[in-house]
């Protein structure tokens, strides 16, 4: 059984994030970049199922800047078996990205796609939904559990009520989310190990997909600073401030 696993390039999770002066986007200057945090949860699950003898290959794709290479070689490093990168300079929404992720599935005919729930950059949540709808696979997202067994794909999803769990018919999607594993760290061995693998790079025009959006980014905003916190000496000082100066009661 072949996975792939879309993996994003996003700001380090570790960088406070700054806005450029022209409110035209993040100021990604001399700016830490890293893998993604929930694709890194996907690469690892697709990696044990591998270890497992379920997985023959773990392919990792991306869409992104050449720059994008990084973080593909760190997921090799992490198990995968061969990388693919569809560079483009664009700035893509979620619906172009499935689009292009979905030429790549035709192109790979993988039985299973994990990938990471959100990326913590642009937090949309949609990618793997939309990548299920254009394949016409079925879709387990929030997964906490996976299981591959007898052609089937049984999911332990997360949702507000507690868990629900789903059994999907190969080829599916799984979405991760932060409880499914606890991701490993590269080596140096399968560091050195990963600059040797395999890694492909197409275009948008060679998958012959088109990636114009009908959204523009119109302005973007740090969020607004909050006041200090105070103490208050008694119940009744907290009652009249809540009524007359926050006027919540």
């Amino acid at each position: 059984m072949k996975i792939l696993v879309p993996v994003k390039r996003v700001v380090d999770y570790n960088v406070k994030v700054r806005v450029k002066a022209d409110n035209s986007g993040v100021d990604l200057a001399n700016v830490k970049m890293a893998l993604n945090p929930f694709c890194e949860i996907a690469v690892e699950e697709a990696v044990r199922l591998k270890e497992q003898g379920i997985a023959s290959e773990v392919l990792v794709v991306s869409v992104g800047p050449a720059a994008a290479q990084e973080q593909l070689r760190t997921a090799l490093a992490l198990g995968a078996d061969r990388a693919v990168l569809v560079e483009t300079a664009e700035e893509l929404g979620s619906l172009a990205v499935a689009k292009l992720l979905k030429a790549v599935v035709d192109r790979e005919q993988p039985q299973l796609i994990v990938t990471g729930k959100q990326a913590i950059d642009s937090d949309n949540n949609q990618t793997g939904q939309m990548l299920a709808a254009l394949c016409g696979f079925a879709q387990g997202t929030f997964a906490s559990k996976l299981e591959i067994a007898a052609g089937k794909a049984t999911v332990t999803r997360e949702i507000d009520g507690g868990l629900q769990t789903v059994a999907l018919t190969l080829p599916a999607i799984v979405t991760t989310d932060l409880r499914l594993n606890e991701p490993r760290y590269a080596s140096l061995p399968n560091i050195m190990k990963a600059k040797k693998k395999p890694l492909d790079v197409l275009t948008p025009e060679a998958l012959g997909v088109s990636t114009a959006s009908s959204v523009k980014t119109l302005k973007v905003e740090a969020p607004a600073t909050r006041s200090a916190g105070i103490k208050v000496g008694s119940v009744a000082e907290l009652v009249e401030k809540l009524k007359n100066e926050a006027k919540v009661i």
